[in-house]
């Protein structure tokens, strides 16, 4: 049986607010100075947790940046992440002033990875759902799906194969047995 360790905390509607003002803030160039943020948000956004920002503009993606692992305090990672994920995604070209105000912002908090050990391909597939993020990784190539990609490919098979060419492996790689697979659960919440 799989255990996933779940977020220990929960982020309150005015944290959640904060991080989503940051982030627009970081987009718009117009953030106050990180002393007087470090000393106005709360204990919960300084610890350090893994997160990713993604931007939509009228229902399609249009920059997505994050890091699975913590890598400073939740609230300089949404800021660093948003504005990355505005005018740093390779795959999109840098968000224009006049896109700033059609972008929707929603931030996922991702719970510490869990290694996922299996043993075949069946038991691979039986061990994941769509709660779960999932990172894998062969060598130098890694790479992550948010829970939300399952919405857009709720067939585990599609959704391990385009993992797989995302971190530049073979579609079918997955079926080698030979992947590191580690999953985790998010909190997300965004613009309304």
């Amino acid at each position: 049986m799989l255990v996933i360790q779940v977020l220990l905390f929960m982020l309150s509607e005015q944290e959640r607010k904060i991080l989503l003002d940051l982030a627009r803030s970081s987009i718009k160039g117009d953030l106050p100075d990180l002393e007087i943020i470090e000393q106005t948000v709360s204990e919960n956004l300084k610890k350090p947790k893994g997160v990713f920002v993604t931007l939509t503009e009228n229902g399609e993606l249009r920059g997505c940046i994050g890091n699975i692992v913590p890598v400073e305090p939740l609230y300089k990672a949404v800021i660093s992440c948003a504005r990355d994920a505005a005018y740093r995604d390779w795959r999109f070209p840098p968000v224009r002033e006049y896109e700033i105000d059609l972008l929707k912002i929603e931030i996922s908090v991702l719970s510490d990875l869990t290694p996922l050990e299996y043993s075949t391909v069946e038991d691979l597939l039986g061990k994941l759902d769509e709660s779960l993020g999932v990172v894998i990784e062969k060598e130098a190539h890694r790479a992550t799906f948010l829970p939300q990609v399952w919405e857009e490919l709720p067939k585990k098979e599609d959704f391990l194969s385009h993992l797989c060419v995302k971190a530049g492996l073979s579609p079918d790689e997955w079926k080698s047995g030979k992947l590191k697979i580690s999953v985790y659960t998010v909190e997300k919440f965004s613009e309304e």
